[in-house]
């Protein structure tokens, strides 16, 4: 463990930090405990890249539908979370499979927005 101290809006903190050199796997009950809940594995055609919500918020807008093809890096979906619209990206090219979200849905961290084939 190193300690380093920190200034943040000028108050200081101090931390500890440590230094992990290897994949150490967490214990069960405390990432059981945190892991957001899957989405069930029937909502997701075989074979899709599932694309999921990197944090909770309101879906403002839903740019795609089912059937469209789309490209690497294209906006999917614009997310609110706490007063800022994050775009959800197209993690790769292809055709989306379905829409699982409609807009002014509010959704959790890891809720199934979409699925692309």
């Amino acid at each position: 463990m190193k300690k380093y101290r920190v200034t943040v809006n000028g108050t200081a903190y101090e931390i500890e930090l440590e230094e992990l050199t290897g994949a150490a796997p967490a214990p069960a009950a405390a990432s059981a405990a945190s892991a957001p809940t899957p989405a069930p594995a029937a909502a997701a055609p075989a074979g899709g890249e599932q694309v999921t919500s990197p944090m909770p918020g309101t879906i403002l807008s839903i740019n795609v539908a089912a059937g469209d093809t789309v490209k690497r890096g294209q906006v999917l979906m614009i997310l609110e979370a706490m007063k800022m619209e994050n775009e959800i990206m197209c993690p790769r090219d292809g055709k989306v499979a379905s829409v699982n979200t409609s807009k002014g849905a509010a959704v959790e961290s890891g809720t199934l927005l979409c699925v692309i084939q």
